[in-house]
């Protein structure tokens, strides 16, 4: 038999399975997307928030060059987690598709589309020689005439769509969190309180987060993305509920 516990022969190309029906590559790119800072989003009752906390690594970078949300077109979001390169690339990639399905068919991508595209791609990266797989994750989300969408898209190509969703650090905590609290009916002020809460869960013990590194933008039932100023937040923060 294979010795399973060994990977060496196994980890050297994406496109071999070990005995025991893994895919090591593609595990390793898994785990740069958890070694990335958290980003999260979730519906609410009118849209979709979307919420990021950039790590600064340094007083003299400035936060608003470090990119964590993009922007897709006017109705579709992505958060990324893992190696930013690797996610400009993939975003790169979905507005392409979107300004194509523009200019053929006239009308704004559906979200679940444009997913189905990004995940297809990822899918590649894992099943040919010469390529390796992205090491990121996207959630991608927005509202188009199929109502609310919220997805999330992984370096295998695999996508599920959510309520709410993490990915990076300490992912597993802060959806546990989403499952508890999360509800149908919140609130845009609701929803900005319970995404901070779930940036904080996203922390290591001694890390506290700091109102310059954050980054919040909503898409509702205008399909036009919005910046969520940080007096917004703030007074969000304060409201009871």
């Amino acid at each position: 038999m294979y010795p399973v516990s060994q990977s060496v022969n196994y980890d050297r190309a994406a496109t071999m399975f070990s005995p025991d029906g893994r895919l090591y590559q593609v595990e390793y790119a898994s785990k740069i997307v958890a070694q990335g800072t958290t980003a999260v989003a979730c519906k609410y009752n009118e849209g979709v928030i979307f919420a990021a906390n950039k790590k600064i690594s340094s007083k003299l970078l400035i936060p608003e060059s470090i990119e964590k949300i993009f922007v897709v077109d006017d109705h579709i979001l992505t958060l990324s987690a893992g190696l930013v390169g690797d996610a400009r690339r993939l975003v790169g990639m979905a507005r392409q598709k979107a300004q194509e399905n523009r200019m053929y068919y006239e009308e704004p991508i559906q979200i679940e589309n444009l997913v189905k595209e990004v995940s297809n791609i990822n899918q590649v990266f894992t099943q040919y020689g010469g390529m390796r797989p992205f090491g990121v994750a996207l959630i991608i989300g927005g509202v188009d005439k199929t109502g609310k969408r919220l997805f999330e898209t992984e370096p295998s190509g695999a996508l599920a769509e959510y309520h709410a969703i993490a990915i990076g650090k300490n992912k597993d905590k802060v959806m546990e969190f989403f499952e508890k609290e999360w509800k149908e009916s919140i609130s845009k002020a609701n929803a900005i309180k319970l995404l901070m809460k779930a940036l904080e869960k996203g922390l290591d013990e001694k890390e506290k987060i700091e109102y310059r590194n954050l980054e919040f933008m909503f898409i509702d039932s205008t399909q036009k993305f919005e910046h969520i100023s940080l007096e917004e937040i703030k007074s969000s923060l304060s409201k009871k509920e």
